[in-house]
C-alpha cells in the first residue's frame, strides 16, 4: 500500500511539474519577447501607401523593441494573399499584419468564398491611423464643388466615367452614384496610379483618390478636389469640405491597423501597441507619414481596435449592400 500510494503522489508530482512547466515556457516567451527579428506583412506592394506607412513604423518600432522588424510584400489578390499567410501564422508575435480596410471591411461583401475571417482568424493590435480619400475631377469638368459635380452629372447621364482600382474608390463611388441617382461609368483598374494617371489625361473624368498615392497631384492643377470621404473631414486637407456637407451621412474610412494571426498572447498584443502609442505621439513621426498623405489616428488598446473592427465591418457591409455592389 505504502508502495502504492508513493507511485500515485510522485506520479501527481509529475504531472502538476509538467502542468507547471507548460504555463511557465509561454510566460518566459513573453517576458523575453521579442529575442529574434519580427516580420510586418504588408498586403500591397511596394510604393503603396500602407507600404510606405508600414516602413516608417517598423524602422521605429524595431528601434524600441531593439530587433529589426522587417517588412514583407505580399501583394496580390486584393490583400486575399497576405491575409490567408498571416492567418496561418504561429501566434507568438512574430508575424505581424499591417493592413487596411480592404481586407478586415470591404472584402468580406465583396469576394465570394473568402478564405479567412477578419475577426477570427487574427489577434488586433492597434488602429495605427487612417489614409483619406478624396472626389478629384479632371479640370475639364464644369464642376467646383461636390453639388455642381452632381448637377452636370444628372444633367450629362452617362457621359462622366470614374477609376475604381480599390475597394475604397469602388465602394465610395458606387455610393455616391446611389445617393445621388447619378448615371455614371465604373471602369476597374488594377492599380492606383494608372487610375491617376488618367484622370490627369481625361480618360476618365472622376476619381475617388488615395492621399497616399495622390498626394503630390492634388498640390497641382492636373486635378481638382471637390471633397473628402470621411464625414469629420481631413487635417491634411483642411480647406476641402466633407462630402458629407452637401450629401449628409456619406462616410467612408480607408483605416489602416497591426494584427498578429489568432491566438497571440494577450501581453504581447498589448507591449505593441504601448509601443506604437509612443511612437506614433512622435512629432517627426507624425509628420513623416503626412508627406505620405497618412494621419495618425490611434486606438488606446487592443479592445478598442477589436470593437473598432467588428463596427467598420458591419459599416461596409451595409454600404455594399445599399449601393448594389455584388461579390465576385
Amino acid at each position: 500500500m505504502d508502495k502504492r500510494f508513493l507511485l500515485r503522489a510522485s506520479g501527481a508530482a509529475a504531472v502538476a511539474a509538467g502542468m507547471a512547466l507548460s504555463f511557465a515556457v509561454p510566460v518566459l516567451a513573453q517576458e523575453s519577447y521579442p529575442s529574434a527579428p519580427i516580420t510586418l506583412v504588408v498586403p500591397f506592394a511596394a510604393g503603396s501607401g500602407t507600404d510606405a506607412v508600414a516602413r516608417v513604423v517598423a524602422s521605429k518600432l524595431g528601434e524600441r523593441l531593439k530587433q529589426p522588424v522587417i517588412v514583407d510584400n505580399r501583394a496580390g489578390a486584393n490583400a486575399q494573399i497576405a491575409a490567408v499567410h498571416v492567418a496561418k501564422a504561429r501566434p507568438d508575435g512574430y508575424t505581424l499584419f499591417m493592413t487596411t480596410n480592404t481586407s478586415h471591411s470591404a472584402n468580406p461583401w465583396l469576394v465570394k468564398g473568402l478564405k479567412y475571417d477578419p475577426v477570427k482568424d487574427f489577434t488586433p493590435v492597434a488602429r495605427v491611423g487612417e489614409l483619406p480619400f478624396a472626389l478629384i475631377v479632371n479640370p475639364s469638368v464644369p464642376a467646383m464643388t461636390v453639388a455642381e459635380l452632381i448637377a452636370y452629372a444628372k444633367a450629362h447621364p452617362d457621359q462622366l466615367s470614374y477609376g475604381t482600382p480599390n475597394s475604397t474608390s469602388l465602394v465610395a463611388a458606387e455610393t455616391f452614384k446611389y445617393i445621388t441617382g447619378a448615371k455614371i461609368t465604373g471602369v476597374p483598374y488594377k492599380s492606383s496610379p494608372q487610375a491617376l494617371t488618367d484622370v490627369m489625361g481625361n480618360q476618365i473624368q472622376m476619381y475617388v483618390a488615395d492621399l497616399g498615392s495622390a498626394w503630390g497631384t492634388l498640390k497641382t492643377d492636373r486635378v481638382r478636389t471637390l471633397g473628402v470621404t470621411a464625414a469629420k473631414g481631413s487635417q491634411l486637407l483642411p480647406h476641402v469640405p466633407a462630402i458629407a456637407k452637401t450629401l449628409p451621412g456619406f462616410d467612408l474610412t480607408s483605416w489602416n491597423g497591426i494584427f498578429g494571426p489568432a491566438g497571440m498572447p494577450k501581453a504581447i498584443a498589448e507591449r505593441i501597441n504601448s509601443e506604437l502609442q509612443l511612437i506614433l505621439k512622435d512629432k517627426s513621426v507624425q509628420e513623416q507619414l503626412a508627406q505620405v498623405g497618412f494621419e495618425v489616428w490611434p486606438t488606446a488598446t487592443p479592445d478598442e481596435f477589436a470593437l473598432y473592427v467588428k463596427e467598420q465591418l458591419a459599416k461596409w457591409g451595409q454600404l455594399v449592400k445599399q449601393a448594389g455592389i455584388e461579390a465576385q
